[in-house]
């Protein structure tokens, strides 16, 4: 039996069913979605016409994908805002929204999340007590923390570790260092 031949479909539809596909995957940002239909050269009227279509009725919203990213990111991966914030920027998420889903951080849960990474890298560190610091600190700098919240955690882990450790860490003044090494930190 044979089928009937299938209509093709209107650029809209095209551009709707590419939408949905890759809202299958994970939740998008419109300007991450923008970019995939533009690459399937769908014309810039319909990707207006459909992702203003999909803002309206809630399929794509980017202050709940920044709100549920950050959480994600920095709970999942342990990020800190500023790398969040550049991790929210690259997927096209408003400069406004994405201060607003920030804010939902704030620096005592910050300090606390730096400070459970270096506890739980610190159970397998070796090394000098110097070298430990170093690597922990580096650590914290790639996922976007603040020197002086990095240096304090550091410290303060090492403190608690042993004898020498403690020593070490003892002579570490978190904050002149924070600011002398602020700027290759950060």
């Amino acid at each position: 039996m044979e089928q009937p031949p299938v209509p093709p479909k209107s650029e809209s539809e095209l551009a709707r069913e590419i939408c949905l596909r890759q809202l299958a995957v994970r939740p998008r940002t419109r300007a991450e979605l923008a970019k995939v239909l533009a690459r399937k050269e769908i014309s810039d009227e319909v990707i207006a016409e459909v992702l203003d279509r999909y803002d309206e009725v809630g399929i794509i919203d980017d202050a709940a994908f920044a709100r549920a990213w950050v959480s994600s990111r920095h709970h999942g991966r342990g990020l800190a805002r500023r790398a969040l914030a550049n991790e929210l920027r690259q997927r096209g998420v408003d400069a406004d929204v994405a201060s607003e889903a920030l804010e939902t951080l704030d620096e005592d849960e910050e300090a606390a999340t730096a400070r459970a990474l270096v506890d739980r890298k610190l159970r397998a560190a070796t090394g000098t007590p110097d070298q430990i610091f170093r690597r922990l600190v580096g650590m914290l700098a790639r996922k976007g923390y603040p020197a002086g919240v990095a240096i304090r955690a550091v410290k303060d882990a090492l403190a608690a570790r042993d004898a020498e450790a403690a020593e070490f860490a003892d002579q570490i003044d978190a904050d002149a260092l924070a600011d002398q090494e602020g700027g290759a930190l950060t």
